[in-house]
């Protein structure tokens, strides 16, 4: 369960938003929406207390270790570190306890999944934004946290890179994990997600995807 009270954030002096009340039910798939430069970013930071709230509380109701885990926005990554794709994605197994035979099958397993076979050992600065994106969220596939935020999870991913996160998406949420999204696409996020937080200047809004983002009329071809 996540649960922010009285929260606001931004930078200081600056609220983004009036104070933000809402509970987050484990187990539930909750989508953030809203123009660009309202804070859904900064909220996820708060959430994973990578960043300070300005006044109020998030409480996350999770083990310290290894209970949550944060899937940031690619142009966050140094592109120059030096490790190969391989060595990116196992870092997801930070805070799990298996042996090396366990991490060996897995990790192939993940990276099968995502179809990244094949580029194992292609350093960071050789991958395309939607390989590099693949990789971001094998990552993700490896953590048991409970708890998973992902950053823009859509970005540089071509429309069966879209289906394939949205797939592992459902499977992650079938487990009883309790996941955040922040997507600019409004279709995915009404029909993918249980519950919206809209999050605007002057406040946010909470509730039902379907409710709260209309269905958006289909173009017509001449």
């Amino acid at each position: 369960m996540i649960t922010c009270n009285a929260l606001r954030w931004g930078a200081p002096g600056q609220p983004l938003t009036p104070a933000l009340n809402v509970t987050l039910e484990k187990g539930s798939l909750t989508g953030i929406i809203g123009a660009n430069g309202t804070g859904k970013s900064s909220l996820l930071k708060v959430i994973a207390g990578l960043q300070k709230p300005l006044t109020g509380k998030v409480r996350v109701d999770v083990p310290r270790r290894g209970g949550l885990s944060f899937l940031p926005q690619q142009q966050h990554l140094d592109r120059q570190f030096p490790i190969s794709l391989q060595e990116l994605v196992a870092a997801g197994f930070w805070g799990t306890q298996l042996n090396a035979q366990e991490r060996n099958e897995r990790l192939r397993a993940v990276m099968e999944d995502w179809c990244l076979s094949g580029l194992e050992q292609r350093p960071l600065m050789a991958l395309s934004g939607g390989e590099l994106q693949r990789a971001l969220l094998a990552r993700m596939s490896l953590a048991d946290s409970p708890i998973l935020l992902l950053d823009e999870p859509h970005a540089a991913l071509d429309e069966d890179g879209q289906a394939l996160c949205w797939k592992h998406i459902h499977a992650w949420h079938s487990q009883g994990r309790t996941l955040v999204v922040v997507c600019h696409d409004l279709a995915s996020v009404r029909h993918h997600t249980q519950h919206v937080l809209q999050i605007k200047n002057t406040g946010c809004v909470f509730g039902p995807s379907k409710e709260l983002i209309r269905p958006q009329p289909q173009m017509q071809v001449a």
